[in-house]
C-alpha cells in the first residue's frame, strides 16, 4: 500500500510522524475507453472555443468566473497562486467531538491513517488508543493540493480513519426537497410496518454486499474476449400496480418469517 500524504498529527504538544492512505480499491474499477466504430482508435479531446468554433492550444486557455450570465472575471494564474496555501505537512487537531454529532451528509472521502516509521508507533498508539477509550474523533484541518479540508480522525482496529468533511454550504437542506409533509398515518399500518421492519432486521456484516452489476459486466466482458454467444440477463419487473397497504405488509411479514426460519 502506498502512502499519498506524509506529515504529522498535532494536537497540543504532541506531534505524530504520520502517513495517509487511500481506504479505497481501485483497481478492481471495471472502466472503458471510448472508441472510433469504424477502426476502434482511441477518441482524443480538442478543446473548441464556443464563439469562434476554434480549437484552443492549452496556453489560450484561462479561468473565468461567471458573475452574471455571459459575464465573466479573468482570474490568471498568478491570482490563484497568491491565495494557494502552502501545505505545513500537518493536521491540527482543534477540538475532539462525539463522532455521533456528525451527520453522514457531511462525510465527503475516506482514508487510512498509520505512523510512518518504527520511531512514531508509540505515540501513534497512544493517540489511537486515547481516541478508542474516549469514545471521541479529532477535528483538524489538512492542506491537500492546495486546499484545506477539515477532516474528522477515529480509531480503527489499532490505526485511524481520516474522513474528509464537507463543508456546511455545501450541503442542500432537506426542507427544499419537494413534496414532503407530515400526511396522518394509519397506526394499524404503522404497527405492521414496524413488526415487518423487526422480521427483517439482521447485522449489518451479515448482509451480501456482492456487486452484481460488476460480476454481470466482468462476465459479458470475458464471454466477449471468449468470442461466446452473449446471453441476456433477465430483468426482474417491479410491480407497479396500486395494492392494499395492510394486505401487501401482512404479505410481506409471513414472507420474511418463512426465509428466516
Amino acid at each position: 500500500m502506498r502512502s499519498i500524504w506524509k506529515g504529522h498529527i498535532r494536537f497540543s504538544l504532541v506531534t505524530i510522524p504520520i502517513q495517509v492512505f487511500s481506504a479505497i480499491e481501485k483497481k478492481n474499477d471495471i472502466s472503458f475507453k471510448q472508441l472510433h466504430n469504424e477502426d476502434h482508435g482511441p477518441i482524443g479531446y480538442s478543446k473548441v472555443c464556443k464563439v469562434c468554433n476554434k480549437k484552443v492550444p492549452y496556453a489560450d486557455i484561462v479561468k473565468g468566473y461567471e458573475y452574471e450570465p455571459d459575464n465573466f472575471v479573468i482570474l490568471e494564474k498568478s491570482d490563484l497562486d497568491n491565495i494557494k496555501l502552502k501545505s505545513n505537512k500537518v493536521i491540527d487537531i482543534e477540538a475532539f467531538v462525539d463522532i455521533d454529532e456528525v451527520h453522514p451528509t457531511r462525510f465527503e472521502a475516506v482514508y487510512f491513517v498509520g505512523p510512518n516509521g518504527d520511531v512514531a508507533v508509540k505515540t501513534f498508539n497512544l493517540f489511537s488508543k486515547t481516541l478508542k477509550g474516549s469514545k471521541k474523533a479529532g477535528v483538524g484541518r489538512l492542506i491537500l493540493r492546495d486546499r484545506e479540508d477539515v477532516v474528522l480522525l477515529t480509531e480503527h482496529k489499532g490505526g485511524l480513519i481520516l474522513y474528509k468533511l464537507r463543508y456546511p454550504y455545501e450541503i442542500r437542506k432537506m426542507e427544499d426537497v419537494p413534496d414532503l409533509g407530515d400526511a396522518e398515518v394509519d397506526d394499524a399500518q404503522l404497527k405492521l410496518a414496524e413488526q415487518l421492519v423487526d422480521s427483517l432486521s439482521t447485522k449489518f456484516t451479515d448482509i451480501n454486499f456482492d456487486d452484481r452489476y460488476r460480476d454481470a459486466l466482468l462476465e459479458l466482458v470475458e464471454q466477449k474476449v471468449a468470442g461466446k454467444e452473449i446471453i441476456k440477463i433477465s430483468e426482474s419487473e417491479v410491480e407497479t400496480s396500486v395494492v392494499d397497504i395492510m394486505a401487501a405488509l401482512k404479505k410481506s411479514i409471513d414472507a420474511a418469517k418463512k426465509k428466516g426460519a
